[in-house]
């Protein structure tokens, strides 16, 4: 791993409180087309995912605690959450490089009803190679389906 990835580490079981705390402030901030009961109904959901993916990679605090994380299965970037307190601060482009460069990461689904998070992964160097009209679960949240820009 090289130096400017030094302070990413790999989360714990004693992390997923933190973990799940990270991914409803992140939702909760940018996913503003969802309703408060499509936040609860996905809740189980996140948090299934959470606790049994792996690894998922995070950025910690001052006071050791999980602040943004990132999985990647199958070169494909499956969960990126900044909590809301940490948004602007690097976190989202840095855990995205490590991907990119470390877990050799190539793609990446976002919503379409979330324009910031497309802005992001464009500004990173992704293009949009599909659309969804559902999300995996069926519902009407459209999904983009973007590739790295070949260098």
């Amino acid at each position: 791993m090289t130096a400017k990835f030094s302070s990413i580490s790999q989360t714990t079981v004693q992390d997923l409180p933190r973990l799940f705390e990270v991914w409803e402030s992140s939702v909760r901030m940018t996913h503003s087309f969802l309703s408060e009961a499509d936040i609860r109904s996905l809740v189980p959901l996140a948090h299934a995912e959470i606790a049994t993916f792996r690894p998922i990679y995070c950025l910690r605090d001052t006071n050791g605690l999980p602040f943004a994380m990132l999985g990647v299965e199958s070169f494909k970037i499956e969960m990126l959450f900044v909590h809301a307190d940490y948004r602007g601060n690097g976190a989202g482009r840095l855990l995205v490089e490590f991907a990119i460069h470390e877990l050799h990461a190539d793609c990446v689904d976002v919503n379409e009803q979330n324009p910031p998070a497309i802005a992001f992964y464009q500004h990173m160097g992704f293009y949009q190679v599909g659309r969804s009209s559902l999300d995996p679960s069926g519902n009407p949240f459209p999904i983009l389906h973007l590739a790295l820009r070949p260098e």
